[in-house]
C-alpha cells in the first residue's frame, strides 16, 4: 500500500506478525514461528473489517536457544522498546494496533509493551499462541503446523524425538542452561507423528482465539 491508499482506509486495525529466528530442531526452518504468524495474521485480517498486515517483525527474544547455529535475538528489553515505539509512532489511522505473537519466549517483551503503551494511553492490543497440551517446541504441534502452512519446508526425514518431559520437569534447567542444556537436538516433543491433518486443525483454533483476543467487536 502507498501512503495515499492507508490515507483514504481509515480506521485501521494494524495487524503486526511477531515471530522468531530460532533453531526448531533438525527439520524446521529457523523462521517456523515467524511463519506462523504471519499465517495467523493471514487468516485474522481476513475475518476482521478494516485489517491490514504491517511489516513482520522476525527477531524476538530468543535467549534461550543461545547454542544452537542459526538462532538470533534481540532480547526482551529490546523488543519491547520497538514495539513501544511503533506504537508510539503509529498515525490516527491506526485505530487498533494488535501484536500477533507466535512465539512464547516474546511474551514478556509483548506484557511490557502492553503495559507501557497503555500507561500512554494507547491501547496495544496483543495474542500469543497457545495450544493446550501441545508438546513445547519443534514436536508434534510445530511440525504439523509447518505441514500445512509450508510443507516444502519440513525435512521430515531429519525429524527425530526430543526430550518428552513435561516442562514443569525440566523448566528449572532450561531457565538456567537454556534449552541446550536439557535437549541436544533443540526438540520438546516428538515430531514424528506430525500430520498436516492436524496442522490445519491447530492453525484454525489458533486463528480463532487470536480473533477472540484482538476484538470480536472488529469481526466482519
Amino acid at each position: 500500500m502507498t501512503t495515499v491508499e492507508v490515507e483514504e482506509r481509515p480506521p485501521l486495525t494494524l495487524l503486526i506478525p511477531l515471530g522468531s529466528t530460532e533453531q526448531h530442531g533438525p527439520h524446521l526452518p529457523l523462521d517456523t514461528d515467524t511463519r506462523i504468524a504471519e499465517a495467523v495474521a493471514a487468516r485474522v485480517a481476513e475475518s476482521i473489517a478494516d485489517a491490514v498486515i504491517g511489516p513482520t517483525i522476525s527477531i524476538g527474544a530468543s535467549g534461550e536457544h543461545h547454542g544452537f547455529a542459526g538462532t538470533l535475538s534481540v532480547g526482551t528489553k529490546v523488543l519491547a522498546t520497538m514495539l513501544v515505539e511503533m506504537a508510539r509512532t503509529a498515525g490516527p489511522e491506526f485505530t487498533r494496533i494488535a501484536v500477533v505473537n507466535a512465539h512464547g519466549g516474546n511474551a514478556d517483551a509483548v506484557a511490557k509493551a502492553r503495559d507501557a503503551c497503555r500507561s500512554e494511553g494507547r491501547e496495544l492490543v496483543s495474542w500469543t499462541v497457545n495450544v493446550p497440551g501441545a508438546d513445547p517446541h519443534a514436536g508434534h504441534s510445530e511440525t504439523s503446523l509447518m505441514l500445512a502452512i509450508a510443507p516444502d519446508l519440513v525435512r521430515l526425514d531429519r525429524a527425530e524425538p526430543g526430550v518428552l518431559s513435561p516442562l514443569s520437569e525440566i523448566m528449572g534447567i532450561l531457565i538456567d542452561e537454556g534449552l541446550i542444556g536439557v535437549s541436544d537436538n533443540g526438540v520438546l516433543g516428538d515430531p514424528t507423528t506430525a500430520t498436516a491433518e492436524d496442522g490445519r486443525e491447530i492453525l484454525d483454533r489458533l486463528v480463532a482465539n487470536a480473533i477472540r483476543a484482538i476484538g470480536d467487536d472488529s469481526v466482519s
